[in-house]
């Protein structure tokens, strides 16, 4: 089994057992149910069931009101992406829905009930996730509803039209990933955990998202291609390819990961302003909420750089790699600290001969500028001793255990947008 590799690096087998005895606050539960009223408790079922990941830092934030705000807002975007994906609603009816989505919040009994998509569950019963909507505070639901309506009409945008330039391809990620990070940003300031430059600062905020839709893109470039779907933007594949799918053929291999390489250059340059947002932040569980998903993402990039299994299935760090990283993204001198060691990585694995590799030293370079910290992040490689390992099994080792560990990990390396 997969997470059987990180019994290769003790200090990940570690880091899975102190996760097991509930030693990662940044994703413990504050939500306490008892308080909840019937609808709102039905809402967190909703996001549980639709987003372990988000599930789990979004009910770690300490401000109740701010929780409530941030999972309503995770469930009323996850309805509006279900509409989005659901390709057996035709753009006749799919492109209006989308564009007047937002006013769904006002009207306590829209629902629709003909989707195909697993979580369509989130439109069925909308009506619930509207009501709670209603009883935020205005402030909140004003955020909410705008992005909804910039989200519903960007997504339209490119229903008819191609991918083609860098532009549009971060035009793209603004729509579906951006937006995101500008409505929690607004969210944060508005419940006075985060000052009001979080909120304002609409670049930076655009920014994370961007970093972290780009990683997904990247790393999901065969399950998309097997779905019909293509994120590649045509100014970077058309140069190794004549076709998108052609990329996953064996003979393109040597082409295909210069391509992959070039994609993750441009993806490592939002690192500086990433590594800017979160230096603002000050609640705690605000920068968990926001640094667990951007450490993820570097992760995943060096794993999927000049890796041609990226062409082949899906690249994920090992189960106990992330969770030592959620672990280890409490404060920004740490997030620095892996942030560097992975960029590191990508450096020192830059192939001579590939056309971007002059560019990509730069971007590492720029990277770890800004990412200098006194911390360290290190990773062991060697295998234990055998005692050791049978006596680190032996307690760790059930299949309620792993079950838990590979949904949290599951989780957290998948998609961080809606």
């Amino acid at each position: 089994m997969e997470f059987v590799k990180s019994f290769a690096h003790p200090d990940e087998v570690m880091a899975l057992v102190k996760f097991k005895m509930g030693g990662c606050q940044a994703v413990m539960p504050k939500s306490d149910t008892k308080t909840m009223s019937e609808t709102l408790k039905k809402c967190y079922v909703h996001l549980t069931n639709t987003s372990r990941s988000f599930a789990a830092v979004i009910q770690a934030i300490d401000d109740v009101a701010l929780r409530h705000a941030t999972c309503i807002f995770y469930l009323v975007l996850r309805a509006l992406d279900t509409v989005e994906d659901d390709m057996t609603i035709p753009n006749s009816i799919k492109i209006p829905m989308l564009k007047s989505f937002h006013k769904n919040l006002l009207d306590k009994n829209w629902k629709y009930m003909d989707s195909k998509e697993k979580d369509k569950l989130v439109l069925e019963d909308f009506p619930t996730i509207s009501y709670e909507f209603r009883q935020l505070k205005p402030v909140y639901q004003q955020v909410i509803s705008d992005i909804c309506q910039q989200m519903g009409a960007g997504m339209t945008v490119f229903f008819e039209r191609d991918l083609i330039t860098l532009a549009e391809w971060d035009e793209y990620c603004h729509y579906v990933a951006g937006l995101v990070g500008i409505g929690l940003s607004k969210l944060f300031s508005a419940s006075k955990q985060e000052d009001e430059i979080v909120g304002k600062d609409t670049y930076l905020s655009n920014r994370m998202g961007l970093f972290l839709q780009k990683t997904n893109i990247i790393r999901d470039y065969l399950e998309d291609q097997l779905e019909g779907r293509a994120f590649w933007p045509r100014a970077v594949w058309g140069k190794y390819a004549s076709e998108l799918g052609d990329l996953a053929k064996e003979e393109n291999v040597d082409k295909s990961v210069q391509c992959l390489n070039e994609l993750i250059t441009n993806a490592l340059e939002l690192i500086p302003d990433c590594i800017k947002y979160m230096s603002r932040l000050k609640d705690q569980s605000v920068f968990n909420f926001c640094a667990i998903p951007q450490v993820m993402a570097i992760g995943t990039l060096e794993r999927c750089y000049n890796n041609s299994k990226v062409f082949k299935g899906v690249v994920k760090i090992r189960k106990g790699e992330a969770v030592k990283m959620m672990m280890g993204s409490t404060n920004l001198e740490q997030v620095k600290a892996i942030m560097s060691h992975f960029t590191s990585q990508i450096l020192r694995r830059i192939p001579a001969n590939d056309p971007t590799a002059n560019r990509t030293r730069e971007v590492c370079r720029q990277a770890l500028d800004v990412c200098q910290t006194k911390h360290e992040y290190t990773t062991s490689s060697i295998f234990p001793p055998l005692y050791m390992s049978c006596i680190l099994m032996i307690g760790a080792i059930s299949y309620k255990y792993w079950s838990e560990i590979s949904a949290v990990y599951d989780s957290f390396v998948e998609s961080y947008t809606t």
